[in-house]
């Protein structure tokens, strides 16, 4: 009643272009598409957060490599300083032996550590992969301009580092060897020959018998190392969710 005493209600009128009603406004909660502004602001934030990681996850491993390295280093000094002083007798052996051990357990842990800065630099790679296929999707016309690839399985990764596939034999050892986890686990291997010669001669005194073990001793370790380092690498690209595997049709 009180409605029908007011008047006629007025007509509504479409918006003119210049309200708020009549401007496109996008949902918060909606999905974003590649063609919206913020995407490309997001993903160069995580593409420079992935390269920082990288950044030190490098100076982790090239510095535990140096202070394995050090401390080997000052280890074999002060056994030459204490070995005249000690005729180099049965007891130095022992004490060369117990340091040689300390030796091999700080190897140990910094290969370990090393392999796993390895595999969360695999999974940055992986990461600016994506970023890269990203952008391409924006811009169809940078992909030529990328010595990169864009794709973010096992081959994609691999090509990213230089190589296209993981390779096999004397090959795929030679180029283990020159790597930093390859370095580390050769070295260690060597402590674990001569600790294993060194603990021969204190018990045994036989000298060829303490080449021998050395030889078998420390061959074991670094087949076992490589394995392990290998195995690691491997398991840690297979790991990774493939969103945008290589295909023959559009490589990058």
């Amino acid at each position: 009643m009180q409605e029908s005493m007011g008047g006629p209600v007025p007509a509504e009128t479409p918006p003119t272009s210049g309200s708020p009603e009549a401007s496109p406004r996008r949902d918060a909660g909606s999905p974003a598409t590649l063609d919206d502004p913020r995407v490309l602001q997001i993903l160069t934030t995580e593409h420079w957060s992935l390269l920082s990681a990288r950044s030190l996850v490098y100076n982790e491993a090239f510095s535990r490599a140096g202070m394995f390295l050090a401390f080997l280093s000052m280890s074999f000094v002060a056994l030459g300083l204490v070995g005249p002083a000690m005729t180099f007798s049965r007891d130095f052996l022992l004490l060369a032996a117990v340091i040689l051990f300390f030796d091999l357990v700080i190897g140990l842990g910094t290969l370990g550590r090393i392999v796993n800065a390895n595999a969360e630099d695999f999974r940055a790679i992986a990461g600016m992969n994506r970023i890269r296929h990203g952008y391409v999707e924006m811009a169809q016309a940078v992909a030529p301009y990328f010595v990169t690839s864009i794709h973010d399985d096992m081959r994609g990764i691999l090509v990213t580092y230089g190589g296209a596939e993981i390779r096999r034999g004397v090959a795929g050892l030679a180029i283990g060897l020159t790597t930093t986890a390859g370095m580390v686990g050769t070295t260690v291997s060597l402590v674990a020959g001569v600790l294993a010669g060194v603990l021969t001669l204190a018990l045994v005194g036989s000298a060829p018998l303490a080449v021998l073990l050395a030889a078998l001793a420390g061959l074991a370790l670094f087949a076992a190392t490589a394995r392990y380092v290998r195995g690691s690498m491997v398991k840690a690209a297979t790991s990774l969710t493939v969103r945008f595997p290589w295909t023959d049709a559009h490589r990058g």
